[in-house]
């Protein structure tokens, strides 16, 4: 009797979109914000949101109201300065770049809240 098996490796098939998520310094600078904003009060929650399109990240100031803010990376954007987003609860693009680290670093949080 033979066995007709056979080791596939690298399939390209079952492959899965390596960047269908946050990168692990991507999410460092959104993890490391959050800690920030939690500590100063402002932050209570957070959520994930995982599309084909993007990922995002949701910030909550309580977790029984809507998200405050949303930090959205696009996997497929129409141009460079759409692949990071920080939206409101209504999708309304509040500010967008192509550098995640000084879309972040660059936002006056506190004028964004209403």
């Amino acid at each position: 009797m033979r066995n007709n098996l056979r080791l596939v490796v690298n399939n390209q098939h079952n492959k899965i979109e390596e960047k269908q998520f946050f990168e692990k310094d991507e999410l460092k600078i959104i993890l490391d914000l959050y800690a920030k904003m939690v500590s100063e009060g402002s932050w209570k929650d957070y959520g994930l949101n995982i599309s084909s399109k993007q990922v995002s990240f949701s910030v909550f100031r309580n977790a029984a109201e809507n998200a405050l803010y949303k930090i959205c990376k696009n996997f497929k954007p129409r141009n460079k300065n759409l692949k990071y987003l920080i939206t409101d609860t209504s999708g309304k693009i509040l500010k967008n770049s192509y550098d995640l680290k000084s879309l972040l670093k660059n936002t006056n949080w506190k004028k964004l809240q209403k």
